[in-house]
C-alpha cells in the first residue's frame, strides 16, 4: 500500500473556507477518481513560526501505479481547482510513502 500525503500549511485568513472545501469538495473528488481507497485528514500540533494552521492529508492507494495514474489523469486538475481558489494561501508539499507493516 502506498500513502499519497499531502501536507498543507493555510493562512489563517482563509482556514474556515479551506477546511469546508477540502472535507466537502476536494477528498470526495480525490476518492471519486477511484484510485484510493480511504483519506485521513489530520491536524498537525506544532505551531509554525511562519504562522499559520497546517494540515496533512493521507491518501491511501493500492499500489504505485494507481498512484501514477492519479499523477497523470486527475492531479492536474485537481490541483489547479485549488490553486485558483486559494493561490498564494497554501503553502503544499507533498510525499509518497510505502506502508511496511501496520501494528
Amino acid at each position: 500500500m502506498i500513502v499519497y500525503n499531502v501536507t498543507s500549511n493555510i493562512d489563517e485568513s482563509i482556514h474556515d473556507q479551506w477546511l469546508d472545501f477540502m472535507q466537502n469538495k476536494h477528498i470526495p473528488s480525490m476518492l471519486a477518481t477511484g484510485k484510493f481507497s480511504q483519506a485521513r485528514l489530520v491536524k498537525v500540533l506544532v505551531e509554525e513560526e511562519m504562522g499559520g494552521v497546517t494540515y496533512s492529508i493521507q491518501y491511501t492507494a493500492a499500489n504505485k501505479e494507481d498512484l501514477s495514474r492519479f499523477y497523470a489523469e486527475d492531479a492536474p486538475a485537481l490541483r489547479q481547482e485549488i490553486l485558483a481558489l486559494f493561490a498564494d494561501k497554501v503553502l503544499t508539499f507533498r510525499t509518497e510513502l510505502e506502508i511496511i507493516s501496520e501494528h
